[in-house]
């Protein structure tokens, strides 16, 4: 049973918060006349004590004592006495620790959201750098159209602003405070519970005390956040590891961020980039297994949300790791610009471009001009050629109105500049959006 039920080896984790929690409850009571100043001055003098002890590594963890709470509330028994009894008065361990957590996660949010701060000026400044840089776009990972460098990274910081966005919104619904609440349903002590949620930094206490201490939706939407960036996060990851093969040979990255072989000299393994491929799929468990813990719980409390803390204790730490990875590759990777430039002309990807200029010139039916598109790929294929490889007289043969100018617009230089619309690829598109950035950052 103490087996099963100990959660100490875990949540000793949120033992600063768990202070802190006590240290305002401790003064609230004391404001309103529970306990004296004398016992709110031992208590503040005691747990100041104890986390010294814990800072040092000198504080022992009882597995006996169960959680970090029990533990805590015994060594200030035994170091002030009667006054640590005092302390525990008018709350319980169920709002105690919704409070602990919802202080730990909101720490973690605020962590997590300014590395995705960085990592969005990582992207930005990478855009700046080669918002010109031509490379191939794909679609099924086949080449489709030709777009920049900068274009690219500029679709990364999209995605990681709005992971940035998530998590505050999350942290704006976490941020009330259930101490107070007591076990279900709160506590005849006239205790002041607004003032307890202001000295810890939330808007204010939770609104009904059963939802206070039986409820989880905050980690799940914490977990939520982190797995949804994760997933950004391995997307970019296949990209590097597929751009770092010498078969496309887009990027490169330094010896400090890839692997050797045990057998194999010549290897460079972008091992960073697989790990924060992988770790993803942790990420994206811990919500499942929290949802799954969740799902079936009558109210209030139960021990089965002892399962809440480890999950969300994990994913913290692993997308901690998988944003540092991410930012230190994105300022790292070296772009082979000769190489993307020629690998943007594969697959006849001006081909949209000859379409658009058949419509624009020839005032084709988009629909038409598709499929006069489709016979000269056919033909360009046939002979070994893309389509600027073509004659005028080889094109005719297809659509005997084609003219010299179509191609001003078969390069992939040509394709990318005019991509003019709003949000589009073209290099002056990707530097004014990066002037946007840029002052959105600042």
């Amino acid at each position: 049973m103490q087996a099963i039920n100990a959660s100490i080896g875990f949540d000793a984790k949120m033992w600063r918060q768990d202070i802190r929690g006590s240290l305002a409850h401790a003064a609230m009571l004391a404001h309103v006349g529970i306990i004296s100043a004398d016992d709110e001055a031992a208590i503040r003098q005691g747990l100041a004590e104890i986390a010294a002890e814990i800072e040092a590594g000198k504080f022992e963890w009882s597995e006996a004592l169960e959680d970090v709470h029990m533990n805590i509330e015994a060594r200030l028994t035994e170091r002030i006495g009667e006054a640590g009894k005092r302390l525990h008065t008018a709350r319980s361990r169920n709002d105690q620790v919704a409070t602990d957590f919802r202080l730990w996660t909101r720490d973690a949010m605020d962590g997590l959201a300014a590395q995705m701060l960085d990592l969005v000026r990582a992207l930005v400044a990478r855009a700046e750098e080669h918002a010109g840089t031509i490379m191939p776009g794909y679609t099924h990972l086949q080449p489709a159209q030709p777009t920049t460098f900068g274009h690219h990274m500029l679709a990364y910081a999209e995605m990681i602003w709005r992971d940035r966005g998530r998590m505050l919104d999350a942290r704006a619904r976490l941020n009330e405070c259930p101490l107070g609440s007591a076990a279900m349903c709160g506590t005849g002590f006239p205790i002041d519970r607004h003032a307890t949620a202001k000295a810890l930094g939330f808007d204010g206490p939770t609104r009904n005390s059963l939802d206070a201490v039986g409820s989880r939706d905050f980690a799940m939407e914490f977990l939520a956040a982190c797995a949804i960036c994760a997933t950004h996060l391995s997307r970019l990851a296949e990209e590097i590891v597929i751009w770092t093969n010498p078969s496309f040979g887009f990027v490169k990255l330094s010896d400090g961020l890839t692997t050797g072989s045990s057998i194999m000299p010549q290897k460079r393994n972008p091992d960073a980039a697989e790990l924060v491929r992988g770790k993803t799929g942790r990420m994206t468990g811990n919500l499942v297994g929290l949802l799954t813990v969740v799902k079936g719980l009558a109210l209030t409390y139960a021990k089965d949300l002892q399962e809440d803390k480890e999950g969300v204790f994990d994913s913290a730490e692993n997308l901690t790791l998988c944003l540092a990875a991410s930012a230190a590759m994105v300022r790292d990777m070296q772009p082979n610009i000769a190489r993307m430039a020629a690998a943007a002309g594969d697959g006849f990807s001006t081909a949209t471009d000859l379409a658009d200029w058949l419509v624009r010139e020839l005032k084709l039916p988009f629909r038409d001009a598709h499929h006069v598109t489709g016979k000269l790929v056919a033909k360009a294929e046939s002979m070994g050629v893309d389509l600027s490889g073509l004659t005028i007289a080889e094109m005719r043969e297809v659509e005997p109105r084609i003219t010299d100018s179509v191609f001003g617009v078969l390069t992939p230089a040509a394709s990318v500049a005019s991509r003019r619309s709003y949000g589009g690829t073209a290099p002056d598109n990707v530097r004014a959006m990066v002037a946007e950035w840029q002052e959105r950052l600042a």
